[in-house]
């Protein structure tokens, strides 16, 4: 790449001395952390294992950018914090990712442009699409060391406001804008399916469907694994408590109020009203009973909640296949799918799924799913480098900031690549670290 110095730039004094800038720096980057989501790739072969559910059908003879390279500009791009297109116009001549993508540096060229990726994006079919999605689930079950006696899978929509034409898009009445109205799913905090749907439809669309593959995939590997779905009253329907009962599926799902559930909590509403007039202190009480909306094919074990606080009444209704104490079960189990909206928060606004502008479905679809690739390799450093240090809990955005945003100057050799990290950044410790847990045994003192 030429580098064209020009004359120096003069800023304000220093008292006597003068500060002048020029461009002569050399081969900088401003993200040279983010070799170690290289590391992490290397060690879960995510991007190898989504490139191979491509089926490049262009010429090799005039084909520049092969669909690795392009994957890997594209999702090492996301982590890194760039979310349009039109980012890799400049960011095409960054070194580092250059680096990342594999790129030889014996044949110094730049990657590919935003009008490259918005050609190979706009060509994505479904086919593609169901084996990409099928990757992640794959890359769940290798991240276990055995099988697990219990997972729960939390199944939770959002929207995802859109602006333009794009196919699919529709108004939707509860968030009052145009929007799409992806799926997701997730165990812990690992995610295992992106799905985008139009928002014209009930939030629980295709949540069996999706459902029934998960487990038909996660049993193949751990056959007498305990499966518990989680999810909001959104998702409470009975065609897919029904094929829990039929599949040995456990469930634990959210019911909507209504005058039948209201009139059955009435007594323990009452007790805690009154408890609360007494104390002047939030009362919460809790019981269980049996009940079947019209349209069920069965009655099932409903929990309930009598809540009064200084707002008034609050019950909440959930619908569960699990044993035990109501109180237990709610606190401890059906509470604890709010983590998972954190993570859906950390993939819209830390890696930019909600960027879905391409006019085709199809396209979007991919988007979200590249975003998806982004968050599995953060949450893998995550996971495997940051444990039981001061970023255990981290979130990409912060991730990002103290880890991958590091100024280097990187030199490249006939032998080596160097980068010359900046002396005065403040987590060299903790780089260290993590490089030690990702390399393990292949890290050797120099």
């Amino acid at each position: 790449m030429t580098q064209c110095n020009g004359l120096p730039l003069s800023f304000s004094r220093l008292g006597r001395k003068k500060i002048q800038a020029d461009f002569a720096g050399g081969y900088l980057t401003s993200d040279a952390g983010a070799v170690l989501l290289r590391e992490v790739d290397k060690r879960i072969g995510l991007i190898d294992a989504l490139a191979a559910c491509f089926c490049d059908h262009r010429d090799p003879a005039k084909t520049q950018h092969k669909v690795h390279t392009l994957l890997a500009q594209r999702i090492f791009a996301v982590a890194m914090g760039y979310e349009d297109l039109n980012d890799h116009d400049q960011l095409r001549h960054d070194p580092l990712l250059q680096l990342l993508t594999e790129r030889p540096w014996d044949q110094p060229q730049p990657l590919a442009s935003a009008s490259t990726l918005c050609r190979w994006e706009n060509r994505v079919d479904r086919a593609t699409l169901v084996r990409m999605a099928a990757v992640f689930v794959q890359q769940f079950l290798a991240s276990a060391d055995r099988a697990p006696e219990q997972i729960v899978l939390d199944f939770d929509a959002t929207d995802d406001r859109v602006h333009g034409q794009q196919e699919g898009r529709f108004f939707h009445g509860y968030y009052r804008h145009y929007c799409f109205l992806p799926l997701y799913v997730f165990c812990g905090d690992q995610l295992l399916a992106a799905y985008l749907r139009p928002s014209k439809i009930d939030a629980a669309k295709h949540s069996r469907a999706v459902l029934k593959l998960l487990v038909e995939q996660i049993r193949q590997a751990w056959p007498k694994v305990r499966i518990i779905v989680r999810a909001d009253s959104g998702f409470c329907r009975w065609k897919l408590l029904r094929w829990c009962d039929r599949h040995d599926v456990d469930y634990i799902i959210g019911l909507a109020k209504n005058a039948v559930l209201t009139r059955r909590l009435e007594p323990w509403m009452q007790a805690a009203c009154e408890r609360f007039n007494t104390s002047g202190q939030r009362q919460r009480l809790f019981t269980e009973f049996t009940y079947a909306a019209e349209t069920w094919d069965r009655p099932r074990r409903v929990l309930g909640k009598a809540e009064h606080n200084d707002r008034g009444a609050n019950p909440r209704f959930v619908v569960t296949s699990l044993r035990g104490d109501p109180q237990k079960l709610y606190e401890h189990v059906y509470c604890q799918r709010g983590e998972m909206e954190n993570r859906i928060k950390e993939q819209q606004l830390d890696l930019f799924a909600d960027r879905t502008s391409c006019h085709r479905f199809a396209a979007n679809q991919l988007r979200l799913l590249l975003s998806s690739a982004a968050y599995v390799l953060l949450e893998s450093l995550r996971r495997l480098g940051l444990q039981g240090t001061e970023l255990t809990r981290a979130q990409a955005g912060t991730i990002r900031l103290k880890l991958l945003k590091i100024g280097a100057r990187v030199n490249a050799s006939v032998r080596r690549v160097v980068l010359h990290l900046a002396s005065s950044y403040p987590f060299k410790a903790l780089l260290e670290r993590v490089l030690r847990r990702l390399r393990g045994a292949h890290l050797h003192p120099t």
